[in-house]
């Protein structure tokens, strides 16, 4: 007994040693868009409404494209320190700055250079990245331009909310080219474990951002635009500071200065990104579609402001679990690497009974204070009230929601990427879209009744014996979690990975005391050989 406490105590440190940081910088970096929206919402409804619809709508379908709050957790086999793209299925645009989608491409390139030892690589890749994303997010400037007509027009929002929404939505271009350049600098950071950096300026960006929200809102009256200038001031400084910090001396073997090298192999890298791009968008898109949804309800502003409500709070929350997936892909892919699936196992519970006890602790906050959190957003008394009202539900999904995404994480580890994503589009587009038109629409609950099927979306995977139509989902993640799950993607690293090195080699003695960031480039070390065989396909395609 006093073994396995002393095992989980130490297993516990070494989580809470990768995810404190990834923690931190999640919950910095979502928190921006939700001081934007706390501030917003005490000018008027519409106003919340126009906001929520441009940064879960508008940036929902341009992130899907471009960029995914929230570090975004990577395969396990196929990825490097932090991110891992199917966990964004949860997160909303504005959850910066967890991205994806075009930019994906360098989660796989970068785990090659730094596996391989070639960190020269790292700016070159970088650069390219830049380019990529820039000229995306170039391409997905009309949206913006013509955020009115596509609200009012073409998705049938609300009239006044689409006219709020339209100048807003254009003052926040510049927020898009900032989250082009954000996202490859956070992969060259996190690549090389240099998080704490990261973490500093996202901090310092977040209080910076109050301030200049507080005074453009609040002291200035200037509404929408002042609030989406100061989103964009806050985004730049962030896009800013980590670009001196990266060009500053800091890394010379990593960085190099710019090169023309970058606009080579252009074509290969949109290609490897295109790869995974479209099923993460697919994922991501499943909560666009249900707050495009909400706004079609009758009294769709009232409607708008209450799922606005809800779901920045879940998502604040959801950014503790993504700290732990970001900690618990790195002890995953370091104990595979080093043929450990039982230990890998072992890291895997730990981190899921500590996400759960988090998870139960927000949940019970939600459930003891439902009809004061709404305050934070909107002086409206039915606003606060249609908000308390789905509190219990919202309440419940906090909970799941601290777990489902370490179950899918381990899935995906064990090789099961393909038929994870395509299971959670299915259970989200086959189940969920339609239960919340159902229960929305055709049994008038409302943004209750959406909510509830978006719940039982997120409840198959964890649902003991349920239903045939939710039964799916569950098999998928929990045979991850088996003994014979993680001995077979060992097996895979053992045939697909180069020869082990000092680091390797080491035993349980040295990873069990290793710095971040010596598991992050452990991690990348196993990964690399697997980047170069995804590589070696495209290519012979």
């Amino acid at each position: 007994m006093k073994r396995l406490v002393s095992k989980s105590c130490e297993e516990s440190r070494l989580l809470w040693h990768l995810a404190f940081p990834a923690i931190l910088t999640e919950v910095f970096q979502f928190s921006i868009g939700f001081v934007t929206t706390g501030f917003i919402g005490h000018i008027g409804e519409v106003e919340l409404a126009a906001v929520t619809v441009v940064e879960n709508i508008m940036e929902g379908f341009a992130f899907g494209v471009l960029v995914r709050t929230i570090q975004l957790p990577i395969f396990f086999k196929s990825s490097t320190f932090f991110l891992r793209p199917h966990l964004q299925t949860h997160c909303f645009a504005h959850t910066q700055p967890t991205q994806f989608g075009m930019g994906s491409a360098l989660d796989t390139l970068c785990g090659q250079a730094v596996g391989a030892r070639q960190l020269d690589m790292l700016g070159i890749y970088t650069q390219q990245s830049w380019i990529v994303c820039g000229a995306t997010a170039l391409a997905l400037t009309p949206a913006y331009v013509f955020t009115t007509p596509i609200l009012r027009s073409l998705l049938r929002q609300p009239a006044d909310v689409a006219v709020a929404a339209g100048p807003y939505a254009r003052w926040a271009i510049p927020r898009l080219f900032a989250h082009a350049m954000n996202y490859p600098l956070l992969k060259f950071f996190q690549t090389q474990s240099r998080v704490w950096a990261v973490t500093a300026i996202s901090g310092v960006s977040l209080a910076v951002h109050v301030v200049l929200t507080y005074v453009a809102v609040r002291r200035l009256r200037c509404g929408l635009r002042g609030a989406a200038v100061a989103g964009n001031i806050s985004h730049w400084l962030i896009v800013l500071a980590q670009f001196l910090y990266m060009v500053r001396g800091r890394f010379p073997d990593a960085w190099k200065g710019f090169s023309f090298q970058a606009f080579k192999n252009i074509g290969a890298f949109v290609k490897l990104s295109l790869v995974s791009a479209v099923m993460i968008c697919l994922e991501v898109w499943y909560y666009t579609v249900l707050l495009i949804l909400v706004g079609l309800l009758k009294n769709a502003k009232l409607q708008l402001d209450i799922m606005s409500v809800c779901i920045n709070y879940e998502f604040w929350t959801m950014m503790v679990a993504l700290g732990f997936s970001t900690a618990i892909s790195v002890r995953v892919s370091n104990e595979l690497g080093a043929n450990r699936p039982k230990e890998a196992q072992f890291s895997v519970l730990v981190a899921v009974s500590t996400s759960a006890f988090i998870g139960a602790f927000f949940m019970a906050i939600f459930f003891i204070w439902r009809t004061s959190l709404p305050k934070f957003f909107s002086g409206s008394e039915e606003v606060i009230h249609g908000a308390s009202r789905l509190g219990y539900l919202l309440a419940v999904t906090v909970f799941l929601s601290s777990i489902w995404p370490l179950l899918s994480g381990v899935a995906v580890g064990s090789g099961l990427q393909v038929l994870v994503a395509f299971v959670n589009v299915g259970c989200n587009y086959l189940v969920g879209i339609p239960l919340g038109i159902l229960f929305g629409f055709r049994l008038k609950f409302g943004t209750l009744g959406i909510w509830m099927g978006m719940l039982t979306a997120t409840l198959s995977p964890l649902h003991a014996h349920p239903p045939p139509c939710l039964s799916f989902q569950a098999p998928v993640f929990f045979f991850a979690l088996t003994p014979s799950a993680m001995h077979s993607a060992t097996s895979e690293l053992e045939v697909e990975a180069p020869s082990p090195g000092p680091r390797q080699r080491s035993g349980r003695a040295q990873a069990s005391t290793s710095s971040g960031s010596d598991m992050g480039l452990a991690s990348a070390t196993s990964a690399a050989s697997l980047s170069t065989a995804a590589m070696a396909k495209l290519e012979t395609r």
